[in-house]
């Protein structure tokens, strides 16, 4: 299995600027990793998604903000979110589906991922 950890969730005003980073440890050849993010009584929502061949996605509500991109080892996912508004607030999530690439049902279903992180907590506040 893949571990993942994220990182660098905090609070922030709305219009200001978070990284988030996931560290990932065992990924195989193929993958397709994602953010999805979740607020208390409601379905985990897909953000971004990117895999092996370097083929990104994103959810209209936050393409033109949030990039999605992973460093040069491609040990670590990162999601560079900027123009923060308060409906962005939610736990964010990295996940992974392993020995395939993202396709358009990686986006919207989280139940494609077999490997979660912890979460890390992103508030804006208004």
């Amino acid at each position: 299995h893949v571990q993942l950890v994220e990182s660098g969730g905090g609070s922030v005003q709305a219009g200001g600027s978070l990284r988030l980073s996931c560290t990932a440890s065992g990924l195989p050849r193929y993958y397709c990793l994602g953010w999805f993010r979740q607020v208390p009584g409601k379905e985990r929502e897909g953000v971004a998604t990117l895999d092996s061949r370097g083929d990104a996605a994103y959810a209209n509500s936050v393409k033109g903000r949030f990039t999605v991109s992973q460093d040069g080892a491609k040990n670590i996912l990162y999601l560079q979110m900027n123009s923060l508004k308060p409906e962005d607030t939610a736990m964010y999530y990295c996940g992974v589906e392993e020995n395939g690439w993202c396709y358009s049902w990686h986006l919207t279903d989280s139940s494609k991922y077999s490997d979660w992180g912890q979460g890390t907590q992103v508030t804006v506040s208004s």
